[in-house]
């Protein structure tokens, strides 16, 4: 393999979109390329795995930890914790940061200066799956910090943080697979680069990334079908009827249960994705994070022509009212967003009648 290539690195690609704002202060490149070693660092500590004694759960001696979430918490989990922290507080671009693995904001630490921007991420989403080896990742979103903080230098608050989806200024995903990829918009369209392994940089291998509008791909957690609410399960078993039922066409079905993957799929070759408010607990009135899982994802979403929704309304629009609030997802290939919105405005008039769907089927109420 030689070392010769045409292709821009990050840091080449960022500088080339500073130059449209000349009056821009650098810092912005500056986060992004800290936020960028800090995956490069994550992704070796899960390619190596059991072999760096990074596996199971997190202080299991002692019974294990939960994060505010009340989920268990790997020690991969903590360690990319930290490594997104230490690798993005020093540099003067952060007010401060939130994670899903800590309750409260984090604040920068006094002997280091602060800057204008917050970041909120899920340090590594789909963590579940690490001790399976299935692909894992991280998703991150920026947010300019209230003039306020800037002007003050105060600590920031959880209601700094509280910024609907369209104020972000740059959001991204890493993918630690079979290649390492950092998935990135700065509010110019989507981008993919790929970690070269022998420079130790993310190159650009896929830019300008677009969605296709249709689809015939779609993931949800089957498991919880008897939760889902009417229009749900009216798009889902129009999908299974095939070419026999309304839709006229045969869909496949996925889930990885790792967003990030889920994503990247939905990226590289269209899909919806559907993790939907459900009956299962009203006390959580959807699954995923809003801002460190839906609304970066979202943006990315949209910024490839795709659309990120509620169900009901668009994501990005969605105003937050909790650091850690849940929502539910849907994204992917417009139409079929479009359509799945369409059904939860819209009353069930008819039921299926293929068997496989009725009252004995997996997916009955």
């Amino acid at each position: 393999m030689t070392l010769r290539s045409n292709r821009s690195t990050l840091t080449q690609f960022l500088i080339e979109e500073r130059r449209r704002f000349p009056s821009a202060s650098g810092d912005f490149n500056s986060l992004i390329l800290d936020v960028s070693l800090a995956c490069k660092g994550i992704a070796k500590a899960v390619a190596y795995g059991e072999l760096a004694g990074v596996m199971g759960n997190h202080a299991a001696d002692a019974g294990g930890s939960v994060n505010v979430q009340g989920e268990t918490q790997k020690k991969l989990d903590v360690l990319s914790n930290d490594v997104f922290m230490q690798r993005t507080e020093w540099s003067g671009s952060l007010a401060g940061m939130a994670s899903e693995e800590m309750d409260a904001p984090y604040q920068i630490p006094k002997h280091y200066p602060r800057g204008n921007y917050l970041i909120v991420f899920d340090p590594l989403d789909g963590s579940s799956n690490i001790d399976v080896n299935v692909s894992v990742g991280s998703i991150f979103s920026i947010l300019r910090a209230p003039q306020d903080v800037i002007d003050s230098g105060r600590d920031v608050v959880d209601a700094d943080f509280f910024q609907p989806g369209v104020k972000q200024v740059a959001a991204g995903y890493a993918l630690y697979g079979p290649t390492t990829m950092l998935v990135l918009t700065v509010g110019d369209g989507v981008n993919g680069f790929t970690l070269d392994p022998n420079l130790g940089e993310f190159m650009l291998t896929h830019p300008k990334l677009r969605i296709p509008e249709d689809t015939q791909e779609f993931a949800i957690n089957a498991s919880n079908a008897r939760f889902w609410e009417a229009p749900v399960k009216r798009y889902v078993d129009e999908c299974l009827a095939g070419k026999t039922g309304p839709r006229g066409k045969d869909f496949n079905m996925r889930w990885i249960a790792s967003m990030v993957a889920e994503a990247h799929r939905i990226l590289m070759r269209g899909g919806v994705f559907m993790y939907p408010r459900d009956t299962k607990d009203l006390s959580k009135p959807g699954r995923l994070r809003l801002l460190y899982e839906a609304n970066p994802v979202g943006m990315i979403m949209e910024q490839a022509g795709g659309r990120a929704s509620t169900g009901e309304v668009p994501m990005l629009q969605v105003m937050p009212t909790s650091l850690h609030q849940r929502i539910g997802c849907v994204f992917g290939s417009k139409n079929e967003v479009e359509r799945i919105e369409r059904y939860h405005r819209q009353p069930v008039t008819s039921e299926l009648t293929n068997p496989l769907f009725a009252e004995r089927s997996l997916f009955r109420d």
